[in-house]
């Protein structure tokens, strides 16, 4: 369990880092979770990725986003991009308007055969993502990515599920719950999980957790984690809402070489990544000569 304190990126843009920083660097497939805050002009001008997939939730505010292929758009409140990366990338994601915005962005490693991947995109609005209500409407459940398992006394039932195709076996799930309220959450046993508090106080398998904070889930080696109860987390509030996200992820148990903007599986990888954008190849062609139109108009 941590509580990470806000640290700048990008441009001027704060970030609360939970995975890929110092306690937790990797939590297999998952190489970052932050929370961002961005207010213009700062913002993440053209930088570009090889070799994973990078997930982009909005919870306030819009973004916008332009790569060097000539995909542009926005993304607002409660929407979703799914980027993967895959061979290369150079995009900007920049504030579309002034006021806060805040979101969430994960990296999500892709396996061997897929590093090289051509790039593509899933975007879903929020009115397009799968949403339930149970427990007396006390507890929203939005299904961004994966399938959602509900549970009565007679047994398994498939619920709702997420439109959004995962290279990488992954659940992605936004919680919000009323006080005094109560949810069970089935995880395949062999998943790392874990939950990053968006706002609220609640308890994870009788572990309390609050704003800011991010609860590992069966993770060896972690003196801190929490403990499954069988194949379920089980979450209840009592006199605080809570808003939370879920995310459990297959993982891929091969070798990581990552630096910066480049996640492969070898040193030489890693290497041939660097070589290749800095060459304009490989992947990178049209970076040469590129500027994003949205960094340059970010005042």
């Amino acid at each position: 369990m941590q509580y990470r304190l806000a640290q700048e990126e990008g441009q001027g843009a704060t970030v609360r880092r939970s995975i890929g920083g110092r306690e937790v660097s990797y939590f297999d497939p998952f190489l970052l979770l932050d929370a961002f805050e961005v207010q213009k002009p700062a913002g993440f001008p053209d930088h570009p990725h090889r070799g994973f997939e990078t997930v982009t939730y909005m919870t306030e505010g819009k973004f916008q986003h332009e790569d060097f292929c000539g995909h542009r758009g926005e993304i607002r409140s409660g929407d979703l991009q799914w980027m993967t990366a895959g061979r290369g990338i150079v995009h900007a994601e920049m504030p579309s308007g002034y006021g806060v915005n805040k979101g969430l962005q994960l990296w999500v490693n892709l396996s061997e055969t897929n590093k090289l991947v051509e790039p593509s995109y899933q975007e879903l609005l929020d009115k397009d993502i799968p949403k339930i209500n149970i427990n007396d409407n006390k507890v929203q459940i939005k299904v961004i990515a994966g399938r959602l398992f509900k549970f009565s006394s007679t047994g398994e039932s498939h619920g709702t599920v997420s439109p959004v195709r995962t290279r990488t076996p992954t659940i992605y799930l936004d919680f919000t719950m009323k006080e005094n309220a109560f949810v069970e959450q089935k995880i395949p046993n062999e998943y790392n999980v874990f939950v990053y508090i968006l706002t609220g106080e609640g308890y994870f398998n009788k572990a309390p957790g609050s704003t800011n904070q991010t609860l590992i889930f069966n993770q060896e080696g972690m003196s801190k984690k929490i403990k499954f109860v069988g194949d379920f987390i089980k979450v209840e509030t009592k006199d605080s809402q809570l808003r939370f996200v879920l995310i459990a992820g297959m993982p891929l148990g091969e070798p990581v070489a990552r630096q910066g903007p480049f996640v492969m599986n070898t040193k030489e990888e890693l290497q041939k990544a660097f070589e290749d954008y800095f060459s304009f190849k490989n992947g990178f062609e049209k970076a040469k000569n590129w500027e994003s139109q949205i960094s340059r108009n970010s005042d």
